[in-house]
Parts: structure tokens; sequence; C-alpha cells
């Protein structure tokens, strides 16, 4: 489905879709990737550039193109969390900023939502937080990015808790097992917590993915507690890491504990197994995301050497 959501006296046209074609997913990649090189990141995050390929349920495309029919700017409205409102990001191609443009998309975007967004600003750049605060958004939650160097690396050898043993992912037999414990390690995170197969599906088939860097804890015994009972074999944690390999960082991709193992000193040892494993394949500096209200993730990974390196911010209507 399209609809022409704006069009102004034919100095911009706004065209919001279901789904785009071939072309138009390359169109938009090309003005994302543009746009990174001078704001220094992507605008739209990894799971809104996955999005852009095939229809998906809750996800909405609109293009801003200028006069000449040329493509300046894109926005996306993902409506898959059943509380939270929708969450949207956008990008104006810099050849084409200072137009009003940014307003008309973040305006779009609104509209799209029926006035109740959520909305991203990557690296908290100040004409980011200016724009949303003149589409009446206040600012809602914050992403610290955090690195720290990986030569030299000199951490203390990984205590796993008895009956714990570290093996890596193999992918089709670990799918299921592997999404279950993700969505109880985050149940209180909308993004990661709600991964579907289609979303593992799309990252294992990304030129990144590499099994040998996805780490997965499993306990041979049974645990005590509330998981009483859990035969040998289960997950209990992992950590997935990713190499960007063009900018020579290796990344704390995703870690997670399940609840009933945490406490034990297991988030530490598998934080420490994925960095020697990104020591080792000679990238020179390691990179996380961790929410900055989340005190005790940040302490632990200051201990470990991380400092905060940019912030990206997110702002949200107030109804």
């Amino acid at each position: 489905m399209s609809d022409v959501v704006n069009d102004v006296s034919g100095q911009r046209r706004i065209e919001a879709l279901d789904e785009l074609t071939p072309e138009l997913v390359a169109d938009v990649l090309r003005l994302i990737g543009e746009a990174a090189a001078v704001d220094g990141q992507p605008a739209v995050s990894e799971q809104g550039r996955l999005q852009l390929k095939g229809r998906r349920a809750g996800v909405r495309h609109v293009l801003l193109r200028g006069a000449d029919k040329e493509l300046v700017g894109y926005g996306q409205l993902e409506e898959s969390d059943p509380v939270e409102a929708p969450a949207g990001e956008f990008v104006v191609h810099p050849a084409h900023r200072g137009r009003g443009h940014g307003r008309a998309l973040g305006s779009a975007l609104l509209g799209e939502s029926g006035k109740r967004l959520r909305v991203w600003a990557h690296g908290g750049h100040p004409a980011a937080r200016h724009l949303a605060q003149v589409l009446g958004m206040s600012l809602f939650r914050e992403l610290r990015q955090m690195r720290r160097p990986l030569a030299d690396l000199d951490l203390p050898e990984p205590v796993l808790p008895e009956g714990v043993t570290v093996r890596t992912f193999r992918p089709g037999l670990d799918d299921e097992a592997w999404l279950a414990v993700n969505a109880a390690a985050f149940a209180h995170h909308p993004e990661q917590g709600s991964l579907t197969q289609r979303d593992l599906d799309d990252r294992k088939a990304e030129g990144w993915f590499e099994a040998e860097g996805f780490f997965l804890a499993e306990r041979a015994g049974e645990f005590g507690g509330d998981t009483a009972g859990e035969t040998a074999g289960e997950i209990v944690g992992f950590h997935w890491t990713k190499v960007h390999a063009e900018q020579g960082l290796g990344e704390v991709y995703v870690l997670g504990v399940r609840p009933g193992a945490q406490g034990g000193g297991l988030g530490k040892a598998l934080t420490t197994i994925g960095l020697r494993h990104l020591a080792d394949k000679g990238l020179p500096t390691a990179m996380l995301y961790v929410d900055a209200d989340n005190a005790a993730a940040v302490s632990v990974y200051e201990r470990l050497g991380f400092v905060t390196h940019e912030t990206d911010l997110m702002y949200r209507t107030e109804s």
C-alpha cells in the first residue's frame, strides 16, 4: 500500500509504503551510507536496515523526494511493541539539509504514528536534538556506546560457575533454544527481547556473521531455586560478538544471562571470553551499547576498562 502523505508546492513529495522494491532498497541504503560518512554513524540502526528488505508486519517506510524526484530523505516506523509507542528513525541526505526536509519527515512519521512516537537520534547530534524539540518531543532514553582498547588485553582468567561450560553456536541446531533464552534474558528490552527466527536468519545471512564468535554457556547439572528440574545442556547465557572489519572494531554484540543463572559471575566470564576472542583476531578496539540508566551493567563494563565514546538519544511524544 502506498500513501502520499505530504506534497508541498512541488518542493518535496513524501510517500509511505509497506514494502520497498529492490531498487528502492538500494537507493535507501546508499542514502544511509552517504549520510553516515558525514555524520560518523548510520542514522538508521542495524535492525532498521535489515527491515528494508521484504514486507515486515508493523513496518512502514517513508520516502521523501525533492522537486526533481531525487530521493533525499528516508524514515522508518515500526509498530511491533504492543505497549510502547511506535519507534521511528529518519535521515536526510547531507547535501539536502537545511531546507525543512527533516522537519517534514519527522512530521510525516508523527502523522503515521497517530502522534504517538519514539524516535532515535543516533550520536545525539545537536541538530537532531533541536529537531526533536521542534517536533514537540522530549528526551526518554540514553544509550551509551562504550569502548576499550584490545591491545595488550590483560583480563583475569574467566571463572565459570560450577557445572557450566562454554561452546560456540551451531546455526540451525541452536536457533530455537537461543531465541528462548534471549527472550527471557531481555524480557525488559523491547528491541532485543522480541527477536524472531526471521530476525536471527537475517543476521546469520549477513557477511559479518561468524558462529565461532557466538559463545553459548550451558549448565551440565540442574539449577537450584526457581529453575530446579531443568535438564542438562540448557543454555544459561551467551555472548555474541561482531566484527566491524572496516572500522577495526570488535563488538560485544549481545550479552545475556538467563534469569535464575545470574549473580554467579557468568556475565563477566562470558564478557572476558568474547573480548579475548576479538583480541585474538587482531582488532584494536572493542565496543558495546548499554542503557545509561542500567547502572549495574555500566559499572561492570567500566571495571573492565570501557569508557563512554558517544551517546544515542531517544525522544518521544508526551501522549
